[in-house]
């Protein structure tokens, strides 16, 4: 719950100087890849939330880290320096997940998944895009999936919403009203 409170306020603060800019999307953008470098890098992660290595040690690798990174935004850039300076790197997962929320909001976004025995052609995903956009009145992102055991069909979530059309849900269905 705490780091859930210190990830929101870093975010909240982000978000503000960031939409000043008018660059929040591609702050967005920038600190996901930064969260994502950190989750792929055990070693990484290790060096920069290990109390045995310095304050100036660990500014050194958010600074390479930075560099990784094309055209960072100066915004992000000072944040993460702040986060260094605080002790705070450990919450960039979190972070940058309510960050983007809290982006997604701002520009009336949701996001979602969508699930499917078989890879979904380009524009019947489009079409399931524009549908779930009329029934959430939001702009929607979605990201696909893969599962072959729905057999058939696809199940979509956006937000808490589950719109599940897929066969295996369907043959659930029936094998419970048949007993």
């Amino acid at each position: 719950m705490v780091n859930v409170s210190i990830a929101r306020r870093y975010a909240r603060a982000l978000l503000d100087v960031s939409s000043e800019a008018g660059r929040i999307d591609a702050v967005a953008e920038q600190l996901t890849t930064f969260a994502d470098i950190l989750a792929k890098n055990p070693e990484l992660t290790d060096v920069l939330n290990n109390p045995a290595y310095s304050r100036s040690q660990r500014g050194q690798v958010v600074e390479g880290v930075m560099k990784l990174i094309p055209g960072l935004e100066p915004v992000l850039a000072n944040t993460l320096r702040l986060l260094v300076d605080r002790n705070r790197l450990v919450y960039v997962p979190d972070i940058a997940r309510v960050f983007r929320d809290m982006a997604d909001a701002r520009a009336g976004r949701v996001r979602g998944n969508v699930t499917s025995a078989a890879a979904l052609p380009a524009d019947t995903l489009a079409q399931l895009r524009q549908t779930l956009q009329q029934l959430t009145q939001r702009d929607v992102i979605l990201e696909t999936r893969v599962d072959p055991s729905l057999l058939g069909g696809v199940s979509a979530q956006v937000g808490s919403i589950l719109y599940d059309g897929s066969l295996r849900t369907q043959l659930d269905q029936m094998r419970r009203e048949l007993k």
